[in-house]
């Protein structure tokens, strides 16, 4: 089982001029304590359930770049990124520039966006959810086709590109893996099924997770496609660090459905949070890898 590390939450105290020393501070600690993965938010307004608008919230990619020349080994990306805040074709050529960058360690967050607030209030078309997630899938199209030799035109509905040139392409090879989060049973398990190396699911009843990976694995057959080829990750149900025993019993039920990767973050009740993800380094990962 793989730890990965989810990073929200902005209100350190200090203000902006702490983001960026915290931000590099997490990011070495979990690059050289053994984290799988580091991401960051996809958002321009803070969730409202984290305090909303009024919070600190950076661009995603923008972080990212940053984090990439903090770290040498942690896969980087976004969960997820929001389908409608960038073209195609340019979101797979900052893709491909993070992971040239960062020497190999891109992946590919993506999902059909949600948070209507931030759309209206910077100008952002919100389609409806059912045409977001056709964009969904004619967007993972035009990555495949950019990190490919097919450097030609793509027409489809919703997007027409007349050359999907990328150079330079992508390092990490067969290509930059690609993650879809959420769990919708008739369109987004569908899309990872066809589309995508890696599904993220929320926390849930074991019977309720289970279930979602039934439905992903029928899918899979409806495909063609191996089950096997797909990643199965969810988010921890809880802090790693509240009942330690008590975490690792339940990563164990996780692994037996399936999950190699589970993510975590820091909290938001005041605690350290480069002194939390250093403890987890220290008392958690080590007995994961057992898991």
């Amino acid at each position: 089982m793989k730890l990965a590390l989810h990073v929200f939450n902005l209100s350190w105290p200090g203000g902006p001029a702490v983001i960026a020393p915290t931000l590099r501070a997490i990011a070495r600690a979990a690059d050289q304590g053994g984290f799988a993965t580091l991401t960051l938010m996809d958002h321009y307004f803070q969730m409202e359930d984290q305090g909303g608008p009024a919070e600190p919230m950076i661009e995603g990619y923008t972080g990212l770049g940053f984090l990439a020349g903090q770290t040498t080994q942690i896969e980087l990306g976004l969960l997820v990124g929001g389908v409608t805040y960038r073209h195609p074709g340019l979101l797979a050529k900052i893709v491909t520039t993070l992971d040239v960058l960062s020497e190999g360690r891109a992946m590919l967050g993506l999902g059909a966006a949600w948070y209507d607030r931030e759309h209206y209030g910077l100008g952002v078309p919100f389609p409806p959810l059912t045409e977001r997630y056709r964009r969904l899938e004619e967007t993972l199209a035009i990555c495949k086709q950019m990190w490919s030799t097919n450097d030609g035109p793509y027409t489809g509905s919703y997007y027409q590109l007349a050359e999907t040139i990328c150079v330079p392409q992508p390092i990490r090879a067969p290509r930059i893996p690609i993650l879809i989060g959420g769990g919708g049973e008739r369109q987004t398990l569908r899309i990872v099924a066809n589309q995508a190396d890696a599904c993220n699911l929320f926390p849930g009843e074991i019977a309720q997770i289970r279930h979602k990976l039934d439905v992903l694995d029928q899918h899979c057959t409806n495909a063609g496609r191996n089950p096997a080829e797909i990643e199965r990750t969810m988010f921890a149900p809880s802090d790693p660090l509240d009942d330690i025993d008590a975490f690792l019993r339940t990563m164990e039920t996780y692994a037996a459905l399936g999950i190699s990767k589970v993510w975590t973050g820091p909290p938001t009740d005041g605690r350290d949070p480069v002194r939390w993800v250093n403890e987890v380094c220290e008392k958690v990962i080590p007995r994961l890898h057992n898991v």
